[in-house]
């Protein structure tokens, strides 16, 4: 068997590139090792669209986070999947950290994010009256999505276009081909391995995506590949009924470690709190939630939030962030390498694609295609 294209992946990153390779590119196959689409780091996290504020200046983050969030709206806009631009609330409490939200417009405003407002902490009172700060930014281009849905429409316009999808197949390896293209060797449930022809693969495998670039023979540690994984749990709010109506988010950790314990509001009304960031050092995939740090999640959210009472926090899920950083690192860049130079054309890399990864979606799809042709 012979495949043009072979995404490894179906979150919501491949998903897109699916849909937009399968535009030109054909026969198309997704390769993913769930039973089903989006069961990882897509489908475990926040749900919001950002702006695009905190990225490094000329990274990728902060070009395709802002580009990506007016490609999603616009998306969101055309297919009426649910999503809101509720707006989110950059919350400094005391005054050092209202200092820093100095330096955060800036770096926003040089990534092309120009529609914060600087509030005084009584205007940010009036905003969302359960608020305490001494100073706020507010971001209007911030907002939250049914990521499902997304990944559904996604799927479907790549099924369109005459790909196929096959589920609980993991990808083993990556073989050059001498002559150019891969054989790409995959086990199914049952054990039983078998081996296609793909003229170009695209790793999008998340939380897996460098030891497939292991397997074609990239050396990890040289090129700076190599996966750290940081689990991101959430805790339920059991609040009163309008407690806060957008998203309120402390001033962000160094390095972008995380963006601090934030508050959302789902489509549904519901609020939740995360994540934290735990670093696992064995890279194990714990989605477990420990029900003794709601007393931290409250100390931390309490701080912005003063009227928020611990009995109304519940544990609720887990996330593991496939980052390229770990602790003690600066903060890195998505890695999206056509991988010519190492001597393997028609390979492509997508790795560490964490937050702000469903926002840019479109935008990485984009990009994708354009080092494909």
């Amino acid at each position: 068997m012979q495949i043009d294209t072979t995404v490894i992946g179906a979150g919501v990153v491949g998903l897109a590139v699916a849909a937009r390779l399968s535009e030109h590119n054909r026969p198309l196959f997704v390769v993913e090792r769930n039973t089903g689409f989006g069961q990882e780091t897509s489908s475990r996290n926040s749900e919001v669209i950002h702006a695009g504020i905190y990225y490094p200046t000329g990274s990728l983050k902060a070009r395709l986070c802002v580009r990506g969030r007016e490609m999603l709206y616009r998306r969101l806009e055309e297919t009426r999947i649910p999503y809101r631009r509720c707006g989110k609330l950059l919350v400094a409490t005391d005054p050092a950290e209202a200092e820093q939200l100095t330096a955060i417009v800036k770096k926003a405003e040089a990534n092309g994010v120009h529609d914060l407002e600087a509030l005084s902490g009584d205007q940010a009172l009036e905003m969302e009256p359960q608020v305490k700060a001494v100073a706020a930014l507010y971001s209007p281009s911030t907002g939250i999505i049914d990521s499902h849905r997304l990944m559904r429409h996604l799927l479907s316009r790549a099924r369109r276009n005459g790909s196929e999808i096959v589920y609980r197949t993991t990808v083993e390896s990556v073989l050059p081909r001498e002559g150019g293209g891969f054989d790409v060797l995959v086990r199914y449930p049952d054990g039983e391995e078998d081996r296609f022809f793909s003229r170009r693969v695209v790793n999008c495998a998340g939380l897996g995506a460098d030891r497939v670039a292991a397997s074609a023979g990239i050396d990890l540690d040289a090129c700076g590949y190599r996966l750290h994984f940081w689990k991101g749990e959430y805790f339920s709010c059991q609040a009163p009924d309008g407690f806060i109506n957008r998203l309120l988010y402390p001033v962000p950790l160094p390095n972008t470690v995380g963006l601090g314990i934030h508050a959302t509001v789902d489509l549904g009304g519901r609020i939740k709190f995360g994540p934290n960031a735990s670093y696992l050092p064995d890279g194990e995939l714990d989605y477990s939630v420990d029900p003794g740090h709601r007393d931290s999640f409250h100390r931390a959210a309490v701080r912005y939030l003063p009227a928020l009472q611990a009995e109304w926090l519940q544990p609720e899920m887990a996330g593991i962030r496939p980052k390229l950083q770990k602790p003690g690192d600066g903060v890195r860049d998505f890695v999206i390498r056509e991988e010519t130079d190492k001597g393997l054309p028609g390979l492509v890399n997508c790795i560490g694609i964490e937050s702000p990864g469903l926002t840019s979606c479109l935008a990485i799809a984009d990009y994708v295609a354009a080092l494909c042709h």
